[in-house]
């Protein structure tokens, strides 16, 4: 009986994988998916929906008379939940607020998962990459190795400069030959855009997906995804390892829900690799509680120190560039840049302020342009910057971090705004110097009054260049 019953389970086996639609498993596997908005159509879904291989469950989901729970975001706030008459069910509905961007989801709408064999998975992922470490880091790869090996949380503390993603390769490329799917997650596009070719071109044959705001869905099965931590409230159970690059950043620190994303993401026995030049109090009381992993590099891999910042006096420099004129100081900085032919940012505390600023700088040189978080152009002023056609842009903390372009020299502009963090402003500092032909550069902060959060920036950078390397 028990042979009979085996082998008739075989057969069904064999029968459901013949109706299996490879493109929806790749599509599906590890995601969590607003059905309304799946590439594929409603008799495909529901077809493998009743073969056992893709769950349904609710958008939005009542916990009890006035809590909810979205089952995307996983987001609790009853704040954040919107009653509205819904012309789909023609019923009241509770919608999320709080991941509206990425599609509405609702009480009536439905989410998908996949449940039913998974991709073969390869274990061929040619490493292209051919440079040499420096023996600090090839110490803290060895490390995040190590503790991938034990499924163990690990913090690399690396300065700006260090050569952090560098040292991520041989620990991604260990996991895919183990048939590993990774995932190098951080909270700001910029990072993403800046990590994807770096990553692309060390593993040229390895399916990587790139996803961000505006992004092409891919329908395809990636071992190797780079996303920004939004994008991980569409993944579910999905990842063996995560790596939170840039875990200090804004909006991760400060949304408990993004957080959670990243843990909802990975499978439960899966550890999560955090990377940062300025790791919050939170997380280093976090990886010791845990008893985690910890490499800390404070030098840039050339060697140099880090770039100390200098004060310099801006006063009423609001006033001046809301009446149409930039301080004299501020023309004097920005003119040695253009005419020494050094690509520079510079830095505004508001988007206001810099868009006034923006036709007086470009008075002094017409190609000047300037970069917000909003800016759909942001990407490609960027790459102008790079390639040297244009001289200079002006910008907000948006590109704070995850932005490497040789020579360039930096200037903040109001660093006193509380806008400008400690660690803020010495990530500012950390664009200036990475490279090893230009491993220095000038880095000011023009203030009208010092602030506490300077003078903890220019403390922390001075500890870091006296830190002896044989403390690591």
């Amino acid at each position: 009986m028990r042979k009979k019953l085996s082998k008739l389970q075989s057969n069904k086996c064999c029968y459901l994988g013949t109706l299996e639609n490879p493109s929806i498993r790749d599509f599906l596997t590890g995601r969590i998916w607003l059905r309304d908005h799946s590439p594929y159509s409603e008799e495909q879904i529901n077809q493998h929906i009743q073969l056992g291989f893709i769950s349904n469950l609710p958008g939005v989901q009542k916990l009890s008379h006035t809590n909810y729970i979205c089952n995307r975001c996983a987001n609790k706030n009853p704040t954040l939940f919107i009653k509205y008459h819904c012309a789909a069910c023609e019923n009241y509905c509770v919608y999320c607020r709080h991941c509206i961007s990425m599609g509405r989801v609702s009480s009536c709408s439905d989410l998908i998962k996949w449940i039913g064999p998974a991709p073969k998975k390869s274990s061929n992922h040619p490493f292209t990459w051919t440079g040499t470490f420096t023996p600090y880091q090839q110490k803290a790869a060895n490390e995040l190795i190590e503790s991938i090996k034990e499924n163990r949380t690990h913090l690399l503390h690396a300065v700006c400069g260090s050569g952090k993603t560098e040292i991520l390769f041989p620990a991604i490329h260990e996991c895919l030959k183990q048939g590993k799917r990774i995932a190098v997650a951080t909270p700001r596009t910029d990072v993403v855009l800046e990590l994807a070719p770096r990553l692309k071109q060390v593993f040229p044959n390895t399916n990587t997906q790139v996803l961000y705001g505006g992004a092409e869905i891919d329908n395809s099965y990636a071992p190797l995804v780079i996303a920004t931590t939004h994008q991980l409230y569409r993944f579910e159970n999905a990842f063996d390892i995560i790596i939170v690059d840039e875990a200090d950043a804004f909006p991760y620190t400060h949304d408990e829900t993004l957080q959670q994303a990243v843990i909802k993401a990975k499978k439960s026995s899966s550890p999560i690799m955090y990377v940062t030049a300025t790791p919050s109090d939170k997380l280093l009381s976090q990886i010791k509680k845990q008893q985690g992993g910890y490499s800390f590099i404070p030098r840039r891999y050339h060697g140099k120190p880090l770039p100390v910042p200098r004060y310099d006096t801006l006063w009423r420099y609001t006033k001046r560039i809301e009446s149409g004129k930039l301080p004299r100081k501020l023309i004097n900085w920005t003119h040695a840049q253009i005419q020494g032919n050094r690509p520079f940012l510079i830095f505004f505390p508001t988007i206001a302020l810099m868009e006034m600023a923006i036709p007086l700088f470009q008075q002094l040189d017409f190609n000047i342009q300037a970069v917000h978080a909003e800016d759909p152009d942001r990407k490609e002023k960027v790459l102008k910057l790079r390639a040297k056609n244009v001289p200079g842009l002006l910008t907000t903390t948006i590109l704070e971090r995850g932005i490497t372009i040789p020579n360039v020299q930096v200037a903040v502009v109001g660093a006193e705004s509380g806008i400008f963090t400690s660690s803020a402003l010495i990530q500012i500092g950390g664009r200036v110097g990475r490279s090893f032909d230009c491993p220095t550069g000038d880095l000011v902060f023009f203030h009208h009054g010092i602030s506490v959060e300077m003078d903890v920036a220019r403390k922390e950078i001075r500890r870091l260049n006296q830190t002896e390397l044989s403390t690591i």
